[in-house]
């Protein structure tokens, strides 16, 4: 059967592992189908061009829709297009705000007081997120991972506002000619999973905000989480996907291509999504 991820990070957002290693972990894990998805930026997708062309070029955007906290794929998009990149630049400047913010925070309320050389490191960040305080904060042995790091010393830190709206996140992805999947929609990870009862109205919102697909197989969640999600893709003639949300070192607990809880193999078939981009690239 083949291996498929639809969801992979690189150090050009908050994963760990450089394009050059992951090319080489995906190659060596005979991963035959895969994305790569950075929050908010596409330079991952622009290094792996240098390794191969045989990928899905996609990007993981942090949206805000109405009440919903959301972060949703882009499929197939093209990475030179001016519109998401005027966007990715719009939010690496909102970020770099949020960053300041965070710095600012983690030395008054923590005395924790930041070396030069992790400044220096955290500004020459294409995107700078939680995770990469939080490794600073457990390199320095004032945590034992990454999450517990995040809600203990960072996560009550009142940022402005970096999220984008989905209208404008939706408009800059189909302008780049991408397919739209919601990512983790019943809560990634860390995060408390929502029941079905909570899920269907924001499903809804979603809709109507144009997403395209859901990603049903997923990492953190289980077959009976699993299979309501697929019958909910469905029944609202939405498109499958699926990925593991790999992140190297800082999910752990997360491997490539694991695409449920249970790490069962998933069929290129049940992916909806892929031959949907294939169509996509015929047209």
């Amino acid at each position: 059967m083949a291996r498929i991820d639809l969801h992979i990070h690189s150090n050009c957002s908050d994963g760990s592992d450089t394009i050059q290693e992951l090319y080489e972990k995906i190659r060596k894990s005979d991963i035959e189908t895969f994305a790569i998805t950075d929050h908010d930026t596409v330079e991952g997708c622009r290094q792996m061009e240098l390794y191969t062309n045989n990928f899905i070029r996609g990007v993981e955007l942090t949206c805000q829709a109405d009440d919903i906290k959301c972060h949703i794929l882009g499929y197939g998009c093209d990475i030179n297009n001016k519109k998401l990149l005027n966007l990715i630049e719009k939010g690496k400047k909102l970020r770099r705000i949020k960053l300041e913010t965070r710095v600012k925070y983690l030395k008054e309320q923590w005395n924790i007081e930041l070396t030069k050389d992790e400044l220096d490191w955290l500004y020459s960040r294409t995107s700078v997120v939680k995770t990469h305080f939080a490794n600073i904060i457990v390199n320095r042995g004032l945590a034992e991972d990454t999450v517990s790091a995040m809600k203990k010393y960072i996560d009550a830190c009142k940022t402005p506002k970096t999220r984008f709206e989905i209208t404008e996140a939706v408009e800059a992805l189909n302008h780049a000619g991408a397919l739209i999947v919601w990512a983790h929609p019943l809560g990634g990870e860390g995060e408390e999973h929502l029941t079905e009862k909570d899920f269907l109205p924001k499903l809804e919102i979603m809709k109507n905000y144009g997403i395209k697909g859901l990603e049903c197989y997923y990492s953190r969640y289980t077959k009976q989480e699993e299979n309501f999600l697929v019958n909910c893709a469905k029944r609202n003639n939405l498109l499958i996907s699926g990925g593991s949300d790999y992140h190297g070192t800082n999910k752990k607990n997360i491997s490539l291509a694991k695409l449920n809880y249970e790490n069962i193999p998933i069929t290129f078939e049940a992916l909806t999504i892929l031959n949907a981009l294939e169509a996509f690239d015929r047209t």
